[in-house]
């Protein structure tokens, strides 16, 4: 097996599988937001924070999530269309990863929730390892849950390659000794991966 030991990937959404949810939820909104304005304030949102962390359950992320964001919607209506907003693999990923797996450990490290998590029943198949936020209690870019991704996947962060489209979560990483890089979709991590001499 080749340096790095450990790849590890974002997702439920956005590297690896396509997600719908800051379109979907700007058609939401009062007044809709630029993209990266969006992303900040769902980061930084309590609401998802909470939920992401496994500390509230769906009915109450729906009461918290449309009270903060001002939302014109019955919270079991908008938890329909939440948990609708990851779609399926990028085409192309599942044997990406496949290949990757010939010469690496390949894991994902997600911000996730129960009703996104259950949407993917043979996920956790396509990977070695899998490792979702409100299982652990920790979300990204908080360090901890790297910490926690280091100790599972009993690795050092000098041994890790880390793929996010968020770049507070790449920051994280790398604040720890971990080698991470930004990707914006699934073509950007393939050139990335290509660039890096990755791939089989």
């Amino acid at each position: 097996m080749r340096f790095p030991s450990l790849l590890l990937f974002d997702d439920l959404g956005g590297v690896l599988i396509e997600s719908s949810v800051f379109e979907h939820l700007n058609l939401l909104l009062p007044k809709p937001l630029e993209n990266s304005a969006l992303k900040t304030r769902w980061l930084h949102s309590p609401a998802v924070q909470q939920f992401e962390r496994g500390e509230s359950i769906p009915e109450e992320f729906a009461e918290r999530f449309i009270a903060e964001w001002g939302l014109r919607i019955t919270p079991r209506i908008f938890l329909k269309k939440f948990a609708s907003w990851p779609r399926q693999f990028f085409p192309g990923a599942r044997k990406t990863i496949s290949d990757l797996r010939t010469n690496y450990r390949v894991g994902c490290l997600s911000n996730s929730n129960p009703l996104h998590w259950q949407r993917f029943d043979e996920f956790e198949d396509d990977f070695d390892i899998t490792l979702f936020s409100h299982l652990l209690g920790a979300i990204k870019p908080d360090p901890e849950i790297f910490a926690l991704a280091l100790s599972r996947c009993e690795v050092e962060p000098s041994e890790v390659y880390f793929f996010d489209d968020c770049s507070a979560n790449v920051q994280s990483a790398q604040n720890l000794g971990i080698t991470a890089f930004h990707v914006d979709g699934f073509e950007s991590l393939q050139d990335v991966l290509n660039v890096q001499g990755l791939m089989p």
